[in-house]
């Protein structure tokens, strides 16, 4: 075990339950392969008890008023800014990624609920004049009811903010269950609600085997909203779950972003921040850019400087300072990228960088760069989700929007050109519900996250972020 990492819990009832005559789970650290936790897993009677408190506990929570619910999410969000060092440490040792991306992750968490705590103050309705004398109209936005809320592991603080702040914002409660593999980190935003002051019960964590979890859990008629963040396999059998019970569901999935960059952008800079962009979180990110779609006449340059920048990328342990590439998550990932680039290697496909597992402990795969994909390779259909850039020519704009939409994703999309027009016709070409023109970093805790296609439906953050939590009453009054 490492002296460093937090025991783990369930949290139900506002009461932190240990391991006790319940199934666990190992915690590894992915950049050592040790185990340094044990997770304990809910039983069916520890998701029954969240259930029903998680339903009494909103029949309080949705009564208490807007300001009140913002000073706690406030307060909460404080409190993780204090122990954000502690919390990134966390993250780090659980997920892998560079220490620097898990404090930036954790300051943005605590910015969702530093947002959605005035949102709460936010929530309106609306008189509208009757065509009858005599009658009042009106239309309340009021808690929708206790949500199911489920993330994954690749991102355990920012993606749990992202539906705990706007939930408890609206005044719904919330069952979490976030990814077995990086418990540590919503567990100490658990720990910073509850400290904060949210009543005991309005929000519970559970842990456990994922299908038998979300079956227990959406079949209850007490959860009356989905949230979920993961593949689009899982997507697709959790909204079918939903449907079953006539039950609105959130979905942020899977993506494989394309990359537009024209012979008249700053190409140097378009390959160096695409780098940096494609391997942050060593490429375990839904919105990365993983297919680069040059423009002809600067392929060479773009390739130049992209294979350049990433070899020159420092792979490492996340907690040393000057890591800017962790191990991946789990073995699983490991074995993906090996199947990938085998795959497209065997069909035609060059590797310029990387391409191979490092030797030693824990999991680490080189950054790799791929160009003369074929078409039929796995990899040109199949998210990667792991340290693979793909980068192939296009020759004008009908020609690179056709392929940056062929995919059923869509997600994220970029673009770098220094024509207005140009940037003006790929934004309205490109099928994505998140786009940077001459950027990548395109998330934004007042803006909506969310994509369309196959990448899911409907928005976290922004002023949209709080509408699925809330549903429309129409009262006529004589």
């Amino acid at each position: 075990m490492n002296a460093f990492y937090d025991s783990l819990y369930l949290f139900i009832g506002g009461e932190w339950i240990d391991a006790q005559r319940r199934d666990t789970a190992a915690v590894v650290n992915p950049a050592t392969g040790s185990e340094i936790g044990r997770l304990p897993l809910a039983t069916a009677e520890d998701l029954d008890q969240a259930l029903d408190v998680a339903q009494r506990s909103f029949q309080q929570w949705r009564q208490t008023v807007p300001d009140q619910r913002a000073k706690i999410l406030k307060r909460a969000a404080d409190l993780i800014l204090e122990r954000a060092p502690h919390i990134a440490t966390q993250m780090t040792l659980e997920e892998g990624k560079p220490i620097g991306e898990a404090m930036d992750e954790v300051t943005r968490a605590a910015e969702y609920f530093e947002w959605f705590a005035e949102s709460a103050r936010r929530i309106d309705g609306r008189v509208v004049p009757a065509n009858r004398p005599g009658v009042l109209q009106m239309v309340k936005r009021q808690a929708i009811g206790p949500v199911a809320a489920f993330t994954p592991w690749n991102f355990p603080a920012i993606t749990p903010a992202r539906k705990l702040s706007a939930a408890l914002a609206a005044g719904c409660s919330v069952i979490l269950k976030p990814g077995e593999e990086s418990p540590s980190t919503a567990l100490a935003l658990a720990r910073a609600l509850d400290d904060a002051g949210l009543p005991k019960g309005v929000l519970q964590l559970v842990f456990g085997v994922p299908d038998q979890v979300s079956s227990h859990l959406i079949a209850s008629p007490v959860i009356r909203k989905v949230t979920f963040t993961g593949s689009v396999p899982i997507g697709r059998l959790l909204s079918a779950r939903a449907a079953e019970g006539v039950k609105p569901i959130t979905l942020e999935l899977g993506g494989h972003g394309p990359v537009l960059v024209f012979d008249d952008a700053d190409i140097h800079k378009a390959a160096v921040e695409g780098v940096a962009n494609r391997f942050r979180g060593t490429g375990q990110v839904c919105i990365s850019s993983t297919r680069f779609l040059i423009q002809r006449a600067a392929y060479d340059r773009f390739v130049e400087s992209f294979v350049t920048a990433t070899k020159a990328l420092r792979i490492g342990n996340g907690l040393h300072p000057h890591t800017q590439v962790g191990p991946l998550a789990n073995p699983r990932q490991l074995g993906k990228m090996e199947e990938l680039i085998a795959d497209a290697v065997a069909k035609g496909a060059r590797v310029l960088a990387g391409g191979e597992c490092l030797p030693g402990q824990g999991f680490f795969f080189e950054p790799t760069v791929l160009v003369d994909v074929p078409m039929d390779a796995r990899v040109m259909h199949e998210e990667p989700f792991g340290p693979i850039a793909i980068l192939m020519p296009f020759d004008d704009l009908s020609d690179g929007l056709a392929e940056a939409n062929r995919l059923p994703y869509g997600l994220s999309a970029y673009a770098f050109t220094s024509s207005a027009r140009t940037a003006i016709d790929v934004a309205d070409g490109l099928e994505a519900g998140m786009i940077g023109i001459n950027q990548y970093r395109i998330v934004a805790t007042e803006l909506p996250f969310g994509g369309m296609k196959e990448s899911g439906h409907g928005s976290e953050g922004g002023i949209e972020g709080i509408e699925h939590y809330l549903t429309n009453k129409f009262i006529s009054q004589i």
